[in-house]
């Protein structure tokens, strides 16, 4: 069972207890407004995740894990209720609010928070978005997925203080990339440092493996941010490499295996959160819920801790007070430490990794607070 996912804040914590097989699989689904009882001692907190559709079972896992973090926690004074954005993230929304919820956790995309955002806001109810996109953040609005730009600035930092000077991007055409290269540019910014080269490309075999030959043939730089996941990074590693060349990735790379197997990789880096208490959080998840939990549901595990801490200064029936999110000293969950910039951005402590030979290793472990 969890011991290790205790949210901590100015020196407090939650230890989640463990807690027994639950008979349902999730949080209670969407209730209408006259089903859900008139709680006293309760705080209505709705939980809005895609359950069908393409991301269906990614939201489900997300699901599965608040309930994991219920029993855990042997919490007595939340009623989660869950709404499937796959529905509408909208109409989820009205149903969320009409049914008288004060905290929003989720939706799981960036692209839907606008449509949340609209209902949630004249009614007072803040929302925790599991989405990655820093720019979604806001007045009310709190992003909480693993941010790429975090991941690049945390690479930077460690490839400047082991002598990296000069760099370079490869990164795909779009969003992402656009992301990237920003991210880069800031770090730099930052830390110091040189960019002296960039090439986008589309997501294929050639057009990656084509721009990764315009930037070899320019040289000049010695280090390169691959900005994708580990199909295409090998791809462009593999057509760039050159001795004594640095790779840095982002968090795409976490998890991968491929990146074990190629040689072009080797000694490659990349900045994710601590998987230190993540085996505990996946075997706990299959004894409960007999299959493997995606990498994002332990969002909606921490997400529940962070809002039983903010639930000691939340009184029944009032609206969900987000002052207590903003504490410099922050919340540890089972990815590591983390806590809110003023912008609504989660800012979270990063280790750095270096691909090794068929494992990773943690070459700069991540800052246990703030």
């Amino acid at each position: 069972m969890m011991a290790a996912g205790a949210v901590l804040l100015s020196g407090c914590s939650i230890i989640p207890k463990g807690g027994e097989t639950p008979t349902a699989g999730t949080p209670t689904p969407e209730p209408s407004a006259t089903a859900l009882p008139q709680d006293e001692n309760l705080h209505r907190v709705a939980l809005l995740v895609p359950l069908s559709g393409q991301n269906g079972e990614v939201g489900q896992s997300i699901a599965n894990a608040t309930t994991m973090a219920i029993l855990d926690t042997e919490a007595s004074n939340l009623r989660i209720t869950t709404y499937d954005t796959a529905e509408g993230p909208q109409a989820a929304a009205q149903r969320a609010i009409a049914d008288g919820n004060r905290l929003i956790l989720g939706p799981l995309l960036g692209s839907n928070v606008v449509s949340v955002r609209a209902e949630a806001a004249p009614a007072n109810v803040p929302i925790i978005s599991f989405s990655n996109d820093a720019t979604v953040a806001g007045p009310g609005v709190f992003v909480m997925g693993h941010i790429p730009e975090q991941s690049i600035a945390r690479s930077v930092e460690y490839a400047r203080d082991n002598g990296a000077d000069s760099f370079a991007i490869l990164a795909p055409d779009g969003d992402y990339g656009t992301r990237a290269e920003a991210s880069l540019r800031s770090a730099l910014s930052e830390h110091g440092g040189n960019l002296v080269a960039s090439e986008s490309y589309a997501r294929s075999n050639t057009s990656i493996v084509s721009a990764a030959g315009r930037l070899k043939q320019r040289g000049g730089f010695d280090t390169i941010l691959i900005a994708d996941g580990g199909t295409n990074s090998i791809r462009g590693a593999e057509a760039v490499k050159s001795a004594g060349l640095r790779i840095l990735g982002t968090e795409r790379w976490s998890g991968d295996s491929a990146l074990l197997r190629s040689s072009a990789m080797r000694g490659a880096l990349f900045s994710t959160v601590s998987d230190a208490r993540y085996a505990g959080f996946v075997r706990s998840y299959q004894e409960r819920f007999g299959g493997q939990p995606y990498r994002v549901a332990t969002l909606g595990y921490d997400a529940v801790l962070l809002t039983l801490r903010a639930a000691r200064e939340w009184r029944f029936g009032r609206p969900f007070p987000s002052d207590v999110l903003f504490q410099s000293g922050g919340f540890d969950g089972i990815d590591g430490a983390f806590r809110f910039e003023r912008n609504g951005v989660v800012q979270r402590a990063m280790e750095v990794r270096r691909v090794a030979n068929g494992d990773v290793e943690v070459v700069s472990a991540a800052p246990s607070g703030f």
